[in-house]
C-alpha cells in the first residue's frame, strides 16, 4: 500500500538529511586537513588562508546558481551533483602525487568542495519548508533541528579530521572520507522514491534576486555576521592555538569540534531558549536578530581587551569563544528560520540560494583577513594577530545588527500558503 504524499516527502527528506550530513562532515574534516596540513609544511597564515579563496568564493556563486538549478531540477538533482562534486575534489586530493599539491591546484579542489557543500545545503534547507506544513512553529523548530545537528556534524569533521592526519597523514585520510560520500551517494539514489520537490522549467535565472526586501536585509545581515564568526575563526583561531599556545593539531582540531558541537546543540535548542510571544506565537522577528547581534559584539570586543591587557590567553580564549558561540548560534539560527519565514513557498529554493549565497560572501571576506589581519596584527606582538582578527569581528556584528534593525518585526505574510512539491519550485 502506498503511503501518503506528505509521509513520502518526509521519507526523502531524512535520506537528503542523512546525505547532508556525511556531506557536512567530511566538509568539517577536509577543512582541518588542509589547514594543519599547509600549515605544517611551513605556509604562512595568508597562504593558508588562500587556499580557502576559491572554496568560499566559489560558494557564492554556486548559492546564487544552486537557487535556479534546484527551481529548475528539482533538489534531488541538485542533491546528488553536490555528493558527485565531493567525490571528485577528495579524488583529486587523495590520489594526486604529492608534487601536484600547490596553491593552485589545492584551490581548485576546494572550488569544486565549495560547490558540493553549498548545493547538498540548499537541498536539504529547502526540503524543510516541504515538509513544515503551514505551521510556522512547525517550521521554526524543523529548522533549528537540522541547523544544529548539521553544526554538531561538522564540529565532529573537524575532529575527525585532525585525527585523521595524526594517524593516517593527508592523502590517506582523504581517501577514507571518499569512501564515506561515495556510500551516502549511492544509498540516495537507492532509496529516494520519485521527486523531492517538483521542477519549475519557468523559473529565470533573473529571479534568483529577491525583490522581498525583508530577504534582502536579512542576507546583508547574513553576510556580516558570518564574516565576523570567520574572520578570526578560520585562520586566526587554529593558528594561534596551535602556535602561540602550543596545542598539538589534535587537540586543536578537538576544541574546534567541541565548539562547533556545542554551537549546533544551541541551534537546535533555539525554539526552547527564546521564548517571544506575540498574539500566542513563540516565533522570533527582526528585533530578535538585531538584540542577540549587539549583545553579541561584547564579546569579541572582550577577548581582544583581555588579550592586550595581558589576561591569560588560554583562558581568555576559550572562555569568551564558549560565550561568542552561544549568542552566534542563536543568532544564526534565528537568521536560518526567518529566511523561510519570509519567503513564499514558490520562491523557496531561490531565496534560500540567494541567502546562502550573501552567507557565503561572508564567509568569503572573513577568510580572506583573517590570513591577512592575522599576518599583519603579527608586528604588534604574538598575540596581535588574533587581537587585529577580533576587531573585525566586532566591526562585522555590529553592521550585522545595524542591518537587523531593517527587518520586519514579525515574519511576512505568504502570498501563497505552503503547498506539497512547492519547495522545488
Amino acid at each position: 500500500m502506498t503511503g501518503s504524499p506528505r509521509s513520502a516527502d518526509r521519507r526523502n527528506y531524512v535520506i537528503v538529511t542523512m546525505a547532508y550530513w556525511a556531506d557536512t562532515l567530511t566538509d568539517g574534516a577536509i577543512r582541518t586537513l588542509v589547514l594543519f596540513y599547509f600549515y605544517q609544511l611551513g605556509y604562512s597564515p595568508f597562504a593558508v588562508a588562500s587556499l580557502f579563496l576559491f572554496y568560499e568564493l566559489f560558494g557564492v556563486i554556486t548559492n546564487l546558481f544552486g537557487g535556479y538549478l534546484g527551481a529548475r531540477l528539482g533538489l534531488k538533482a541538485t542533491l546528488f551533483l553536490g555528493l558527485g562534486a565531493q567525490l571528485l575534489a577528495l579524488g583529486m586530493l587523495g590520489l594526486a602525487p604529492l608534487a601536484w599539491l600547490s596553491v593552485p591546484y589545492v584551490m581548485a579542489a576546494q572550488a569544486l568542495s565549495g560547490i558540493a557543500k553549498d548545493l547538498t545545503k540548499m537541498s536539504s534547507k529547502s526540503a524543510v519548508k516541504l515538509v513544515a506544513g503551514e505551521s510556522q512553529g512547525q517550521l521554526y523548530r524543523w529548522v533549528s533541528a537540522l541547523t544544529g545537528s548539521k553544526n554538531a556534524i561538522k564540529g565532529v569533521g573537524f575532529f575527525v579530521g585532525a585525527l585523521l592526519l595524526s594517524l593516517v597523514g593527508f592523502q590517506a585520510g582523504l581517501l577514507a572520507l571518499a569512501g564515506l560520500v561515495a556510500l551516502a551517494l549511492l544509498l540516495a539514489a537507492a532509496l529516494i522514491r520519485g521527486e523531492l520537490g517538483a521542477a519549475n522549467k519557468k523559473a529565470t535565472f533573473r529571479q534568483m534576486f529577491s525583490h522581498n526586501r525583508a530577504v534582502n536585509m536579512l542576507a546583508a545581515a547574513r553576510l556580516f555576521l558570518f564574516g565576523s564568526r570567520d574572520v578570526w575563526f578560520v585562520v586566526g583561531l587554529p593558528v594561534y592555538l596551535a602556535s602561540v599556545l602550543g596545542w598539538d593539531f589534535w587537540q586543536a582540531g578537538g576544541f574546534l569540534a567541541a565548539w562547533v558541537i556545542g554551537y549546533g546543540a544551541v541551534q537546535a535548542a533555539t525554539p526552547g531558549l527564546i521564548r517571544r510571544r506575540v498574539s500566542g506565537q513563540h516565533e522570533p522577528g527582526g528585533r530578535t536578530a538585531a538584540g542577540l547581534a549587539f549583545a553579541l559584539a561584547a564579546f569579541p570586543a572582550g577577548i581582544a581587551l583581555a588579550l592586550m591587557l595581558g589576561v591569560s590567553p588560554t583562558l581568555s580564549v576559550v572562555a569568551g569563544l564558549i560565550a561568542f558561540g552561544a549568542i552566534f548560534a542563536l543568532n544564526s539560527a534565528v537568521h536560518s528560520y526567518l529566511i523561510l519565514a519570509y519567503t513564499d513557498s514558490d520562491k523557496v529554493a531561490m531565496n534560500v540560494g540567494f541567502y546562502y549565497m550573501a552567507n557565503a560572501g561572508g564567509r568569503l571576506a572573513g577568510t580572506v583577513l583573517s590570513g591577512l589581519l592575522y599576518q599583519l596584527g603579527l608586528s604588534y606582538g604574538a598575540s596581535g594577530g588574533l587581537v587585529a582578527c577580533l576587531w573585525a569581528s566586532v566591526a562585522f556584528v555590529l553592521a550585522a545588527g545595524m542591518l537587523s534593525l531593517l527587518l520586519p518585526a514579525e515574519a511576512a505574510p505568504r502570498t501563497r500558503p505552503i503547498m506539497i512539491g512547492d519547495a522545488g519550485e
